[in-house]
C-alpha cells in the first residue's frame, strides 16, 4: 500500500494521492510490512512516531515525493513580539502551549555534562531566519552585545569559532508557574519582520516504544529539536533515530540544528538514567559496564538490535553530535555522510561529544565519511570498538579528527585522510593504523585502573574485562607529515609509542614470577608493529622501526571546490619510489587480549588492496591512501556528492 501526506490534506482523507493525509504521524499509524509513505514538500512540524515494523523483506519506507522537499521540523512559529526595550523584545506564551514537555523548563543534564557549572543551558532554542540563537544565562547577561566566553572556546585549534568580540543573538527564558516568557536581544533586526521559530519538540522522527524494526527514512529535511544531553548511560534520543531496534536506514536526509543529536542509535534507558549525575553511589563507569549487562539481559543481540544503514545525509550544526550511540548501533554501516559544524556553537561541553561518537561499536564500518568543523572530534570511538573500521574518510579543520578509548582491538583505521593540525588522540590498544596521511599531532595515553569489556568475535556476549595497558598497534605504510610544532603533551606518530616494545624485547623481558599477576602485566610494556611510514616535518620514526623514510619536502593542501574536496599532495622522488610490504589480515595478526583477527565482520579478510578512491592497487605498494604516486603534485578528488 502506498500512501501520501500533504500539507494540503487532510487526516480523515484516504491518505491516497488524489486525497493525502495531512500529517506524517497518522500514515506512521497505520502503515504496516510493505508499505510506503510518500511526503510531498512543505514543512511539517510534527514529531513522527512509527507505530509498526516492518520486516526484512518488506519494510516500511518513508520517502519524499519525487522531486519535493519535505521539512520536518520540531519548532513552532511566534509572532506579535512586544519589545521590552531597546533591542531587547519578549513573547509571552502559555504552558499549554507546549503540552507535556516544555523545552524551556527543560536543562541540559546527564552525566558526563561538564560546563557550563555556573548557569543552565536548556533544550530550547531559538531561531530568527533560521539561524540558531545563543542562550543567555541571565537577563543581565542577554543584554550584552558580545558572546561571553565561558571558557569552552579555544579559537588556536578550533578555526572559525565565534570570538569574545563577535556580535551575537541571544535569547533567555523565565518559567513561571502560568507562563513562559521568552526574551530575545535580536539586535539590529525587528523579529515582527523576521521569521522567528522555538523548539517544542523533543524529537522529529523517534519510535514512541522499542523495537519498531525495519524502517526507511529518505529525503526529507529535519531541524530544529529540542534533544535531550546525550551519554552511554542515558536514554539517548537523537532529532531521528531507531530507538532500540533492528534494520534501519536512514539516507540522503538533511539534519540540523539539533540541540543535542542528529542521528541516535543508542541505548533506550533500561533501568535508570544518569544515576551517577543524579545519585552519586558510583562512577558513570560503573553504571556503563552495567548497561552492557541489563541489556544483554533484556536480549541484546544482533538478531535483535543494530544493523542500521546511515548513508548520504548532510548533517551539521548541532550541539553535541552529529551521530551518537552505544550499544544499539552494533553491527551497522555509516557511509558517505558529509558531517560538519558539530559543537560550533560551543553553548555547552562534556565527554561524549563529536561528529560521530559512538560506544560498543562492534563490527560497524564507518567508510567513505567527510568531517570538517567538528570541535570535539571528528569520530570518537569509545569502549568496545571491537571489530570496528574507519576507512577511506576525509577529514580537516577538527579538534582532533579521530579519537580512540578504553577499547582493545582489533580495530582498524585505514586509507583515510586526517588534515587537521591535531590528528588523534589514542587512549586505547589494539587499532591498526594503515595506509592513511596523517598531517596532525597526536595525544597517547594509557588507562591502566580503568577496565571495559570485550566480546567473543562478532558477538555482543563479553568474553571478559581488561584495563587499557597502551600499545598492541599496527602502524604501517602512513604518510605522516608533521606540519606544525605541538603543544605541550603531544608528539607525532610514530615517537609517541617509543615506551612501547617489539616483540623482540618483549620475548627478553624477565617475568618476575612464573605465575603471570595483573601486577606483572601492568609493569611489562606492550608490544607494538611499526613499519614503513613515510616521515616528514616534525614527524619521527618509532626508535626501532623498519622500513622507515625520511621526506622533509613533502607538502599537502585540502580545497573545497563546487561541492568537492580536492587534495593535492607534493612528494619527492624518493617517496614516489618507495615500496612497502602489503596488509593483509594475516600480517596484522590478533591483538594481545580480545584474540580476534582484524578482520570483516562476516569473517573474511580484510582486502587492503582497495585504497580510499576504489581504485585496486598492484603488486607495487606504495605508502598512504593511494594506489599510486608520482614525483611532484598529485591532485585527487577525495570526495563529492
Amino acid at each position: 500500500m502506498i500512501y501520501y501526506v500533504s500539507t494540503n490534506g487532510n487526516d480523515g482523507a484516504l491518505g491516497t494521492k488524489e486525497s493525502p493525509f495531512r500529517t506524517i504521524n497518522h500514515a506512521a499509524q497505520i502503515a504496516v510490512a510493505g508499505d510506503t509513505v510518500r511526503v510531498f514538500g512543505g514543512t511539517y512540524r510534527e514529531r513522527v512516531s512509527p507505530k509498526n515494523s516492518g520486516e526484512e523483506n518488506a519494510r516500511i519506507t518513508y520517502e519524499a515525493v519525487e522531486g519535493e522537499k519535505p521539512v520536518i521540523k520540531g519548532s513552532e512559529v511566534v509572532t506579535d513580539w512586544e519589545r521590552v526595550e531597546g533591542t531587547v523584545w519578549k513573547k509571552v506564551l502559555p504552558n499549554e502551549f507546549f503540552g507535556d514537555f516544555n523545552p524551556y523548563a527543560t536543562a541540559l543534564f546527564g552525566d558526563w555534562l561538564i560546563k557550563p557549572e555556573d548557569y543552565a543551558v536548556h533544550t530550547g532554542d531559538v531561531y530568527i531566519d533560521g539561524k540558531s540563537m545563543y542562550e543567555a544565562s541571565s537577563m543581565s547577561d542577554l543584554y550584552e552585545a558580545k558572546i561571553r566566553n565561558t571558557g569552552m572556546r579555544n579559537s588556536s585549534t578550533m578555526p572559525g569559532i565565534l570570538h569574545p568580540e563577535d556580535t551575537v543573538y541571544r535569547w533567555f527564558a523565565e518559567v513561571n508557574e502560568d507562563n513562559t516568557v521568552i526574551y530575545g536581544n535580536f539586535q539590529e533586526k525587528d523579529p515582527n519582520a523576521c521569521f522567528v521559530e522555538i523548539n517544542v519538540r523533543l524529537a522529529c522522527f523517534f519510535p514512541d516504544k522499542l523495537h519498531v524494526n525495519y524502517i526507511t527514512v529518505r529525503g526529507f529535511e529535519m531541524a530544529q529539536a529540542a534533544t535531550q544531553w546525550a551519554p552511554p548511560t542515558a536514554s539517548q534520543i537523537g532529532m531521528i533515530g531507531p530507538r532500540w531496534s533492528k534494520g534501519w536506514i536512514i539516507e540522503n536526509n538533511d539534519l540540523h540544528d539539533s540541540k543535542c543529536c542528529a542521528i541516535s542509535i543508542g541505548r533506550d534507558a533500561l533501568e535508570g538514567e544518569n544515576l551517577s549525575a543524579k545519585f552519586c553511589r558510583k562512577s558513570g563507569h560503573r553504571y556503563q559496564v552495567e548497561a552492557t549487562y541489563e541489556a544483554l539481559n533484556e536480549g541484546w543481540s544482533k538478531e535483535t538490535v543494530g544493523s542500521h544503514i546511515i548513508r548520504n545525509n548532510e548533517i551539521h550544526d548541532c550541539g553535541q553530535c552529529g551521530i551518537v550511540g552505544n550499544l544499539g548501533g552494533v553491527f551497522s554501516r555509516i557511509e558517505h555522510n558529509h558531517i560538519y559544524n558539530i559543537r560550533a556553537k560551543q553553548e555547552f561541553w562534556g565527554h561524549e561529544q563529536g561528529g560521530i561518537k559512538l560506544h560498543c561499536s562492534i563490527d560497524v564500518i564507518i567508510e567513505g565519511n567527510r568531517f570538517h568543523h567538528c570541535f570535539t572530534h571528528g569520530i570518537w570511538l569509545d569502549w568496545q570498538a571491537q571489530g570496528t573500521r574507519v576507512t577511506k574518510n576525509v577529514f580537516y579543520n577538527n579538534a582532533p579528527d579521530f579519537m580512540v578509548e578504553v577499547t582493545h582491538g582489533p580495530c582498524v583505521v585505514d586509507n583515510n585522510l586526517f588534515l587537521s593540525p591535531y590528528a588523534f588522540i589514542n587512549h586505547a590498544e589494539g587499532t591498526a593504523f594503515v595506509h592513511n596521511v596523517i598531517a596532525g599531532y597526536v595525544y597517547q595515553k594509557e588507562h591502566k585502573q580503568r577496565a571495559t569489556p570485550y566480546h567473543y568475535p562478532h558477538r555482543t556476549f563479553p568474553k571478559g574485562f581488561v584495563a587499557t595497558l597502551g600499545g598492541d598497534d599496527r602502524v604501517y605504510g602512513n604518510i605522516i607529515l608533521g606540519e606544525k610544532l605541538c603543544p605541550k603533551n603531544r608528539v607525532y606518530f610514530s615517537a609517541c609509542y617509543d615506551n612501547y616494545v617489539t616483540s623482540e624485547e618483549y620475548a627478553n623481558i624477565k617475568w618476575k614470577y612464573k605465575y603471570i599477576g595483573l601486577n606483572e602485566i601492568v609493569e611489562k610494556p606492550q608490544v607494538v608493529y611499526i613499519a614503513e611510514n613515510v616521515y616528514g616535518g616534525l614527524a619521527s620514526p618509532f626508535r626501532q622501526e623498519i622500513g622507515a623514510l625520511r621526506a622533509d619536502d613533502v607538502s599537502f593542501s585540502v580545497k573545497e571546490e563546487n561541492g568537492e574536496v580536492v587534495f593535492a599532495i607534493n612528494i619527492p622522488k624518493k617517496v614516489a619510489d618507495m615500496r612497502i610490504t602489503p596488509t593483509t589480515t594475516e600480517r596484522l595478526g590478533q591483538p594481545r587480549v580480545v584474540e580476534q583477527n582484524y578482520e570483516s565482520a562476516d569473517g573474511t579478510p580484510i582486502d587492503f588492496t582497495i585504497d580510499i578512491l576504489g581504485n585496486k592497487r598492484g603488486e607495487s605498494i606504495v605508502a598512504g591512501p593511494f594506489a599510486t604516486l608520482c614525483e611532484g603534485e598529485n591532485k585527487f578528488v577525495v570526495w563529492k556528492k
